[in-house]
């Protein structure tokens, strides 16, 4: 299991969804976590016992119902399965003790562990599977593992953070990838820089990297060489510089394939016309919940969002389009350290 807990939600095997289909994945059990969600016609399964039979009657492998998979995030919006946490701990409750974490006012400690705490169960009550990383650093910032660590379809990349006292989470994060069987693509090295927060994959072929002052050319370059394939790179705005960083995600969160919550007062000009010209709709984050997190929206599945309490607009413009939308306490683990629901959480594994 490596270092950590784990939540774990309950599964199904195999199910009628109408008009002559069959959605069909394993029962959770020790080896066959992470299989992914496999949709076919009805009538195949059918075909497929015969298919059973003959192979077997010839000593073939069997056919298999379902695609294993430990691994690959390469989404924003597709089915959670899994997700890395990390809990706060005694390097969070002593953040603002050094002003250059950036915290607002000293951390009430207990507070913090009881808002995590409701986010964690918000978020295993619909559905992924919950690790709790129980490695404890110097860092405050490890509560927000999106940062340190990219994992895609072929592995896991460690980032190289801006920030210079997050610079033994990405090493932290690779241990717990390491122990899970997850290897590792490659890393960022010196002189680049780069934070998840300016990473998101806009389509499983679309990577969208963020040039801000915590990731430079350098790290953008080398992520986009370890990726392959379709990335673009966007300016985002200075706005108030180190003391109020803003990173990509900070502008921008897809909840689904055809729909995002952006501040557009800070979105990159590029960014707006690669969305409008995939036809993605916008909701508009107002400028008094831009402070409030309410532009970071975690989606567990297309159209199932967590958001910060205490963004009612946004909220409410999710909900009249359709979305079902859950809220946790985030006075401590986002207002004051800057960080919403994507921030504490690392995906593992997608659909």
């Amino acid at each position: 299991m490596g270092r950590g807990s784990t939540w774990r939600s309950a599964g199904a095997s195999r199910r009628s969804i109408g008009a002559g289909w069959t959605i069909a994945q394993p029962a959770p059990g020790p080896t066959n976590r992470g299989r992914a969600w496999v949709i076919r016609p009805a009538a195949t399964y059918s075909a497929m016992s015969t298919a059973y039979a003959e192979a077997s009657s010839r000593g073939y492998p069997l056919p298999m119902d379902a695609i294993e998979r430990r691994y690959g995030a390469q989404s924003m919006t597709s089915p959670l399965r899994e997700v890395l946490v990390k809990a706060p701990g005694p390097a969070f409750g002593a953040a603002f003790a050094d002003p250059a974490h950036g915290f607002l006012h000293p951390v009430d400690l207990p507070l913090a562990v009881r808002e995590h705490a409701a986010f964690v169960e918000t978020l295993a009550s619909l559905g992924p599977t919950v690790h709790v990383l129980e490695t404890e650093l110097a860092s405050p910032d490890l509560l927000y593992p999106f940062d340190p660590l990219l994992i895609t379809d072929r592995g896991a990349i460690p980032l190289r953070p801006g920030k210079p006292n997050r610079s033994a989470e990405p090493g932290a994060l690779e241990a717990w990838t390491s122990s899970r069987g997850i290897p590792t693509v490659g890393r960022i090295v010196a002189p680049g820089t780069i934070e998840g927060g300016d990473t998101f994959w806009l389509r499983p072929d679309l990577l969208c990297i963020g040039r801000t002052l915590r990731t430079n050319a350098e790290g953008a370059g080398q992520l986009a060489s370890l990726v392959g394939g379709d990335v673009r790179v966007f300016d985002v705005p200075y706005w108030r510089g180190p003391a109020e960083l803003i990173h990509l995600l900070s502008v921008i969160s897809p909840v689904a394939d055809d729909l995002a919550v952006v501040y557009l007062p800070l979105l990159p000009v590029g960014l707006w016309q690669l969305l409008c010209e995939l036809g993605i709709r916008l909701l508009e984050v107002p400028d008094e919940e831009f402070a409030t997190l309410g532009c970071n929206v975690l989606a567990v599945r297309p159209g199932v969002v967590i958001v910060a309490d205490g963004n009612p607009v946004i909220a409410s413009a999710l909900a009249a389009v359709g979305c079902e939308v859950h809220t946790y306490p985030a006075s401590e683990i986002g207002i004051n350290g800057s960080g919403g629901p994507t921030c504490m959480t690392r995906p593992v594994l997608r659909d």
